[in-house]
């Protein structure tokens, strides 16, 4: 990690994250009762409790609505849920209402152009591997991993590393 890159996660307080194409691989799956489904990947899941647990606070900011993505942040502990908001600067000016953090104490993960006004504004701004190229090329970082596939987990493992909390909450597990 570069050194730019280690700064800037080392001082991330809130952690954000968009839900299609990051917390799941981005396809939707319908039944034909309208039933819609969605699948996440559990090494996600629990890096994002790792960070939790490190001190770090974690959002969710997704442009639809979905109460699979309610029940997903319930199980996960995420308190602070905002959907169904294609304006995602507006989502992130209310979150920091709740969560007065400066905008460098902040990062997101995200993968596609409405994430770019946010990602654009943050102290660090993360997109999974599978983003569109031009958000990639307007990140700071890019995942190595795609999006519902550990992209989450790698995320939230460097701002951890950058932290100093990473190794301790590894060792726990020893």
């Amino acid at each position: 990690m570069s050194a730019d890159l280690s700064r800037r996660a080392a001082g991330i307080r809130l952690a954000i994250f968009d839900v299609d194409g990051v917390l799941t691989d981005g396809r939707l799956f319908f039944m034909p009762d309208g039933t819609e489904f969605k699948s996440f990947n559990t090494l996600d899941g629990h890096g994002i409790k790792m960070l939790m647990a490190s001190g770090v606070e974690v959002a969710i900011i997704s442009g639809r609505k979905s109460p699979l993505v309610e029940n997903r942040a319930a199980n996960l502990g995420i308190k602070h849920l905002i959907q169904g908001r294609e304006d995602k600067l507006n989502a992130l000016a209310e979150l920091r209402e709740i969560l007065p953090f400066e905008l460098e104490q902040i990062a997101f993960l995200g993968d596609d152009l409405p994430d770019l006004p946010v990602m654009r504004r943050v102290g660090l701004g993360v997109a999974v591997a599978t983003a569109d190229s031009f958000v990639r090329e307007q990140a700071h970082c890019v995942t190595r991993a795609a999006g519902g596939a550990g992209a989450a987990r790698e995320f939230c493992e460097m701002i951890m590393g950058a932290q100093g909390t990473l190794g301790k909450a590894r060792e726990a597990y020893l």
